[in-house]
């Protein structure tokens, strides 16, 4: 007991520490925010797609030696475009444009890689996360890219919230819908990046659509859900990151397990306050 308070103390007086934690609240902001609208809008798989596309970017950035996360944000906003731009300009849908420029992400990484030798302890960081191993780069491009994540989805709130509920709707009343998918398939693929770090790029999908799916289980409105997403994705994150110091374990891994564990406390009161009722 004694040796776990001191373990705790240690790490939540360390920089590194300290700089996780920034860099793992800044996700869950992003990412709760962005998930209410792409749940709602069941559009929540290009979030995975997008995540299956990092992997390649990032296999592409060890290769030739370019910084990971500045390329990712540049060829994984262009995957997104081509995403949209697929589904509109073909007869392909969403979810099979989303599924054909994600498999051809990952298997374009994974050829790069079988030509290095395989996956490199880099390359495998990148994959399932490593939050201890956030640098200096890493935090100051997560803090930018918060805030451009945040201030964006402030000031088109109400926009992206008619987009969501009803789409032919929201072209009625004068609203420009194919610039607001790109904007919102953007920021998404900004958020994408900013949690590569965190839990890496198989999971990070995870950390769209899990505080989403876990608020609107007890939620009441559209304002509630994006609030409760952002309690529920925080406190995973904080969570998950001391857990799995304490027990040794994967952080990515254990911020994704705590996720998963709120949504079945959170189902578990739904369905009791229902026979209740």
């Amino acid at each position: 007991m004694h040796e776990t308070i001191h373990i705790f103390l240690e790490a939540i007086t360390s920089n590194f520490i300290l700089k996780a934690l920034l860099v793992g609240i800044l996700v869950a902001i992003c990412s709760s925010f962005l998930g209410t609208f792409l749940v709602l809008k069941k559009y929540a798989l290009i979030g995975d797609g997008l995540a299956h596309v990092s992997f390649g970017t990032i296999a592409i950035a060890l290769v030739f030696g370019w910084l990971p996360l500045v390329t990712s944000i540049i060829l994984v906003s262009i995957a997104s475009i081509m995403i949209l731009i697929l589904n509109e300009k073909t007869d392909i849908h969403g979810d099979a444009a989303i599924g054909l420029v994600a498999s051809f992400s990952v298997a374009l990484g994974y050829l790069i890689a079988s030509y290095t030798h395989g996956f490199s302890v880099s390359l495998s960081d990148y994959l399932f996360g490593n939050i201890l191993l956030i640098s200096n780069l890493d935090m100051y491009l997560s803090i930018l890219l918060s805030i451009v994540v945040t201030i964006t989805v402030l000031i088109l709130y109400n926009s992206f919230f008619a987009l969501t509920y009803d789409e032919e709707f929201a072209k009625v009343i004068g609203l420009n819908t194919k610039q607001l998918n790109y904007t919102i398939s953007i920021l998404t693929s900004l958020t994408i990046v900013l949690g590569i770090r965190v839990v890496g790029t198989l999971l990070i999908s995870s950390l769209i659509i899990f505080p989403t799916v876990t608020a609107l289980q007890i939620s009441k409105g559209f304002k509630s859900t994006i609030k409760i997403a952002l309690v529920v994705s925080v406190l995973s994150i904080i969570t998950g990151l001391f857990l799995s110091i304490i027990i040794d374990s994967p952080t990515g891994a254990t911020i994704v397990v705590i996720n998963g564990l709120l949504f079945i406390l959170f189902y578990l009161k739904k369905k009791l306050r229902w026979r209740k009722s």
